[in-house]
């Protein structure tokens, strides 16, 4: 009689810890990257009052008997499930579509999570909301990540500058009108860089010298007089590669790459400048046809210098910096980790989580390889199903009611045995 009443106190504490446990959960519900836990119970000892017997040729066999003293927590255990995502649109929030972890530095301490509401310190080190360090790869000066090398903190380098880039390939395209009269002068104009990244404006002048013929020539603008160099009405510096010519079906029939040779433009010493027309039958090529003037420059592969004006993280965990001339440059990327037994791993708090014997050591790597995609902007929010924690709420409820009821009975039971000193 007494042991029911040691069995029903167990019981009682062990609902009380599944009501914490439930508690906890639904004081998350709306905690970013939290992982609802759930109490699992198992039976504590059983007494053995007798033991099975073997069957014989006079008497069967019996089961052995026992009574049960009580229950105890098994295992508190945790669900890494993914949680649903929500839309921020912060530059700074992450979230992970699948497996893995954030990977931490926190006062030295490696820790790991879900959770990626991310931000930068004054010195620009991308860190969680409590100050530990977003662990990854830093790129070097040129733009280059190596990720098979140790992880360490990754910086937004404000202010950074990218050097300039000096022009070598200008790319025009269009078409050149077929009914044009022989001295027609077409021309466009782009901005080209030396090494310092200061622009020069070069003009290119398309002129018709016969039937399905084009010569090529150039001038720049002088930045201190404004004036075209050579000054019209002298002729324009030639390129070779010319003249342009083209069949009657209006396509070119000699070379698709000029050259303006070095030494023509300020700052430009040794280097060249290509001219390309496009490629046979490609897209954006020149072309004679009809009655249209299309003719343009399409892109040239110079720039000035610029500086880093805002960055944006790509599905692998790339951190990519634009800059105020329009480039853009890999700065760092972010690491993921994984584990071998996720569940193994001891929760720290904060939503975060400490590698254990039984999670396996981390496995560290590039987001999307053999882990989950980074999503920029978004945050994973709490996987707690409210239906679930509130039917675990009644069931944890009626639990230590009944237990609670086996106490009272068990007394009711103990007082009728005094009484019957009466």
């Amino acid at each position: 009689m007494i042991r029911s009443m040691f069995s029903a106190i167990s019981g009682l504490r062990n609902h009380q810890t599944m009501m914490d446990v439930v508690g906890n959960n639904i004081a998350n519900v709306n905690t970013a990257g939290f992982k609802s836990s759930a109490t699992v119970f198992e039976d504590v000892l059983s007494q053995s009052v007798r033991g099975a017997t073997a069957a014989t040729g006079t008497t069967g066999g019996t089961n052995a008997n026992a009574i049960g003293l009580g229950s105890k927590v098994a295992a508190i255990s945790t669900n890494l499930s993914q949680g649903s995502l929500q839309r921020t649109g912060r530059a700074t929030d992450f979230a992970i579509q699948g497996e893995g972890f954030f990977a931490v530095d926190k006062a030295g301490e490696r820790l790991y999570t879900r959770a990626g509401s991310l931000t930068t310190d004054a010195l620009g080190r991308v860190t969680t909301t409590d100050g530990g360090f977003v662990q990854g790869w830093q790129a070097d000066a040129t733009g280059n990540i190596v990720t098979t090398g140790p992880t360490g903190k990754v910086a937004i380098p404000v202010g950074d500058t990218i050097p300039a880039v000096r022009s070598t390939i200008v790319k025009s395209g269009g078409n050149l009108p077929a009914d044009a009269v022989v001295g027609t002068v077409l021309t466009n104009a782009v901005d080209v860089y030396d090494g310092q990244g200061s622009p020069v404006t070069l003009h290119m002048e398309y002129t018709k010298t016969a039937a399905d013929t084009w010569k090529v020539e150039c001038r720049y603008v002088n930045p201190a007089t404004n004036a075209l160099v050579p000054a019209p009405p002298a002729a324009g510096q030639a390129v070779t590669g010319g003249p342009l010519t083209f069949n009657g079906s209006g396509e070119l029939t000699s070379s698709f790459n000029l050259t303006l040779a070095a030494g023509f433009l300020p700052n430009f010493p040794t280097q060249a400048i290509t001219l390309n027309l496009g490629v046979a039958a490609g897209p954006g090529r020149i072309t004679q046809f009809g009655v249209i003037n299309s003719v343009a420059v399409h892109e040239q592969d110079g720039s000035a210098a610029g500086t880093l004006q805002g960055f944006n993280v790509g599905q692998d965990g790339t951190l990519i910096g634009t800059y105020t001339n329009g480039r853009s440059r890999q700065i760092g990327q972010l690491a993921l980790a994984s584990f071998a037994n996720p569940e193994g791993l001891e929760q720290a708090g904060g939503t975060s989580f400490h590698e254990t014997v039984n999670s396996g050591i981390a496995n560290l790597g590039v987001a999307g390889v053999g882990r989950g995609l980074i999503s920029e902007g978004t945050l994973e929010m709490s996987n707690v199903d409210l239906a679930t924690e509130f039917t675990n709420l009644i069931i944890a409820q009626r639990g230590f009611q009944a237990n609670s009821r086996v106490i009272t009975t068990s007394d009711e039971m103990l007082q009728e045995v005094v009484n019957l000193k009466r």
